[in-house]
Formats: C-alpha cells, sequence, structure tokens
C-alpha cells in the first residue's frame, strides 16, 4: 500500500502545475533570501568599499564557498540525492545509506578542517598566489579565512540534511536556510564597532550563520519525520554507489568551480578592486540563476532520481523538457535586462558611502558580459540533472573537459586585454560551450525533446532586437524623465525600459507557448 501511494505521487509530480508549484515554493524562498543578499551587500558596499579590505574579505568569504560548492553541494548531492531518492521510493530503507554516507562525510570534513586551519598561509599561496605574505593585507585574509572556512563543514551537514528533505519533496527548508546568512551578516555589519573592523564582523556573521543554518535543517528533518541518523563508517552496496559516483561529481565540480575560482586568481593579479567589482556584479548574475536555474536543478533531481528507480523514462524527458522552456522563456528578456540595464540597476543599488560611481561603472560593463551567457547558465543545472539523476556521473565531467579547457584559455587572453570583463566574457562562453555540449548529449540519448527550434529562435530574435532598441534609446528616456522627476530619474527610466522588455518578450512567450499547446492538443500521451 505505501509503495502504491508512492507511485502515485511520483505520477502526480510530473505534471507542469506541480513542476510550478515546487518551483514557485523554491523561488519564492530564493527570492526573499537574494532581497535580503541585496540588502547585506549595500550594507557591506557601504562599509568595506571596493578597496583592499573588501578584497580580503572576498577572499575569506569565497574560500570556503568555493570548496562547498564542489563537496557539499555540487558532488555530493549529484552522487547521494538520486541514490537515496531511488532507495527511498522503490528499494528499501534509507536509513542505513544515511548513516553511513553522513561518516565519512564528516571524517572528510574533519581533516580537511584541520588542514585550513593549521596551513591557511600554504593554502593562501596555493589558491591565492597574487598575494604573498609582503603584502599589507596578508595577516588580514590569513585571520580572516581562519574564522569563515569552518562555515564549509556546517554547509556539508546542511547539504545532507537538504538532500534527504528533497527526496521527499520537502523544499522549504532547505530554500529557507541561505536567508539566514543574509540575516546574521547583516546583524554582524550593523555591530561592526563591536569587531576589529567591518570585515571581522562579516566573517563572524558567515560562521554564525553555518550553525544556524544546521540548526534550522534539524529542526525541519524532525519536523517531517526524517530519522536523523548516528554517524557510521560502513560501506554497504548503496553507499558504494554514491561513492563511485561520487568521484566522477567531484571533479565535474571541481573544474566548475575551478573555471569560476580562476576568476578569483587572476583577478589578484589585476588592479585592485577588480575582485570586489567581480563580486558585485556576479550577485546581480546570480540572482536569476538561484531564482530559476538552481531552484530547477533542485526540484527535477530528485523527480528524476526516483522515476529512474521506477524505469519511467517518458515522465523523466517530460521533466526536463518542461524545465528547459522555462530556461528559455524567463532568461532571454532578463538577459536583455542585465545586458542593457545592469550598470543603471548598480548605480541605483550600490552606490553610496565606499562605493562611488567609478566602481559602479566598471561592476556595469562586467555584468554585460556575464549577461551573454545567462540563459546557458539557467539551463546548466537542468541538463545535468538529466545524467545526474540517472546515476551518470561521468558524462558531464567528459563534456566540462572541452568547456573547461576553452573558459580557461579564453581567461588567460582576455584579462591583460580587457581586465575583468574579460574573465567574465570568457566565463560567458565557457558556460555556452558547456550546456550547448550537454543539450546535443541529452538529446542523442533520447533524454529530452527540446524546445522546438523555430519558437526558440524567435524568442532570441526579439530578445536581440529589443537589447539594440535599448541601447539605442535608453538616453534619450532617461533624459526625458529627468524633466518629469528630478532626483528620481535614474530609477524611474529603468522601470520603465525593464517593463517594456519583460512586457514585450513576454508576450512572445506567450504567443510561442500558446501555439505549441495548440498544437498539442488532441496529441495522445506517449
Amino acid at each position: 500500500m505505501a509503495r502504491n501511494r508512492r507511485d502515485a505521487a511520483d505520477r502526480s509530480s510530473g505534471s507542469a502545475d506541480h513542476m510550478l508549484r515546487k518551483l514557485g515554493t523554491v523561488s519564492g524562498l530564493t527570492l526573499v533570501s537574494r532581497i535580503l543578499g541585496f540588502l547585506r551587500d549595500v550594507v557591506l558596499a557601504a562599509t568595506l568599499g571596493a578597496g583592499p579590505v573588501a578584497d580580503a574579505f572576498m577572499l575569506a568569504f569565497r574560500l570556503p564557498n568555493h570548496f562547498r560548492a564542489i563537496l557539499a553541494e555540487g558532488a555530493f548531492n549529484a552522487a547521494f540525492l538520486p541514490t537515496w531518492a531511488a532507495a527511498d521510493a522503490s528499494r528499501h530503507d534509507s536509513s542505513r545509506l544515511g548513516a553511513e554516507v553522513l561518516g565519512w562525510l564528516t571524517l572528510a570534513n574533519l581533516v580537511l578542517l584541520a588542514l585550513a586551519l593549521g596551513a591557511t598561509g600554504w593554502m593562501l599561496a596555493v589558491l591565492a598566489p597574487g598575494l604573498s605574505p609582503a603584502d599589507e593585507t596578508w595577516p588580514l585574509v590569513v585571520t580572516l579565512t581562519r574564522i569563515t572556512f569552518p562555515y564549509l563543514f556546517c554547509m556539508s551537514l546542511v547539504a545532507f540534511l537538504s538532500a534527504m528533505l528533497n527526496g521527499r519533496d520537502r523544499f522549504a527548508a532547505p530554500a529557507s536556510a541561505p536567508i539566514l546568512l543574509n540575516l546574521f551578516m547583516i546583524g554582524a555589519l550593523l555591530m561592526a564597532a563591536q569587531f576589529p573592523s567591518a570585515a571581522h564582523a562579516a566573517a563572524w556573521g558567515v560562521m554564525a550563520s553555518g550553525v544556524a543554518q544546521v540548526a534550522l535543517l534539524v529542526v525541519a528533518a524532525w519536523r517531517a519525520g526524517l530519522p536523523l541518523p548516528r554517524p557510521r563508517l560502513g560501506l554497504s552496496p548503496d553507499t558504494r554507489q554514491v561513492f563511485r559516483r561520487l568521484g566522477p561529481a567531484i571533479l565535474t565540480s571541481g573544474a566548475l568551480q575551478f573555471a569560476i575560482f580562476a576568476d578569483t586568481i587572476i583577478a589578484t593579479f589585476l588592479p585592485a578592486g577588480s575582485l570586489s567589482h567581480l563580486y558585485y556584479a556576479d550577485r546581480l548574475y546570480q540572482l536569476p540563476i538561484g531564482l530559476i536555474g538552481v531552484a530547477l536543478g533542485t526540484v527535477i533531481l530528485p523527480d528524476i532520481g526516483r522515476r529512474a528507480g521506477l524505469g519511467d523514462e517518458v515522465g523523466m524527458r517530460r521533466v526536463l523538457d518542461r524545465a528547459l522552456v522555462i530556461c528559455l522563456v524567463v532568461g532571454v528578456p532578463v538577459a536583455v535586462i542585465m545586458a542593457t540595464l545592469g550598470d543603471w540597476a548598480i548605480r541605483i543599488l550600490f552606490v553610496r558611502g565606499a562605493f562611488d560611481l567609478a566602481a559602479a561603472e566598471a561592476s556595469g560593463a562586467i555584468l554585460a558580459a556575464y549577461a551573454l551567457g545567462l540563459v546557458p547558465a539557467l539551463a546548466l543545472r537542468s541538463l545535468v540533472a538529466g545524467f545526474h539523476g540517472r546515476g551518470d556521473t561521468r558524462t558531464p565531467l567528459r563534456l566540462l573537459v572541452a568547456a573547461t579547457l576553452v573558459n580557461i584559455a579564453l581567461k588567460i587572453v582576455l584579462a591583460p586585454m580587457l581586465g575583468a570583463v574579460g574573465l567574465a566574457l570568457a566565463t560567458s562562453v565557457g558556460i555556452t560551450v558547456y550546456a550547448t555540449l550537454l543539450y546535443r548529449e541529452n538529446r542523442v540519448r533520447g533524454f529530452l525533446t527540446g524546445p522546438a527550434p523555430i519558437p526558440a529562435g524567435a524568442l532570441v530574435a526579439t530578445g536581440v532586437g529589443l537589447g539594440l532598441f535599448v541601447l539605442w534609446s535608453r538616453d534619450a528616456v532617461l533624459r526625458a524623465v529627468e524633466n518629469l522627476t528630478p532626483g528620481l530619474a535614474l530609477p524611474v527610466a529603468f522601470l520603465m525600459l525593464m517593463i517594456a522588455i519583460l512586457a514585450v518578450q513576454g508576450s512572445v512567450s506567450a504567443l510561442v507557448i500558446g501555439r505549441r499547446t495548440i498544437e498539442k492538443m488532441g496529441a495522445p500521451e506517449e
């Protein structure tokens, strides 16, 4: 009877409405987190600006986050979540699997934490070669890194608990956890006078938020009726399967994060402030990726994992098809807004205190380069989920190697010529290459049908046309608004053009989706 209930729930979860409801839960809570994140960054920009002290904190903050993306989220989710979801849905009790994976995860984090705290200088010499002990900010970077690095351990536990909750279609608490990071950092920055510096305050806010996020998910797991396993170092067949999948997944996440971290490494050789300019541009760039790309990947990965355990190939293909249509419909207009109005958005959000117009212009140029690869970036998590949900962690690694080589080569070539903008442009090209290879392989294997070429081309062509029109008209719109709304001209002009872009592109999207729906009416189900 329990199995029948799970199968029925699984079949219903494949509906578009159910996917959109789950996506709405994750995206809505992610939006709250991102709004608070922008508020956090406003306080951070006004307090630290974009100088050497800000760069020191950005580096200390990025280090545990890069390791987290490799170990605690990307690779771990790819290997553990589908295995656990399939075991929980179709085979047997999954508590032993959870206990053994938690045991090995804890051991790995303790070893890494000991190395990071005991050899911080050596780690920085390897990961940030542009810095040296002779730099005046070196002691500050070392101190801040030792404060923030334990955050990685907390995030590993958060990833473990989130995977089990997501496997049971419980998305609210995992999506809420990042909100605590922003709240704790804002609170710490507001009490910066109680710390040696504002950078110290921000670092301790990061660390405290990690503990709070673990506590939140422990409570959520208890309320969901999930057993909280005691760590053990066993090797059951399911655990061995997780480890077999984990190796390629770590290499995949590692290669992707290395390409991202290459920005940090190369930026340490660029003029002061480059790392901070990248950070603030990346904050806006990551907003739609978090709301749509990551949220979709979070929703469909356990769904595909469950369906893989039940052999539902048709259902898996429908899930991935719907995800890609959402990425295309949402991504094109947002990419146009970022490419044409991103500098205005950064000026509106961050120009105050120590963050000046020059910093905003530099960050805006970087954001425009990031925007060129936004649509492929939105689709990445869903495209990878098509393989990871089936337990295939090798194919994304193989495809990523080629894309990473292109990415790193372009960074090395473009950074000396274009500075931080070259780094962002190389990132966009690398992401586009990776997404294209993933899409092609999914199509070849029959994992997706994909958006029809003509409607997809219509959406993209409309977006390009809108972008060219906005670039031609935006100064005229700003001058016209200045005569009507003194002091608020920039925000009003920004909102007017953004609404126009969304209205035009939304109308085209509605026509395209409506046409496809009419064409499919009456078609037999597969």
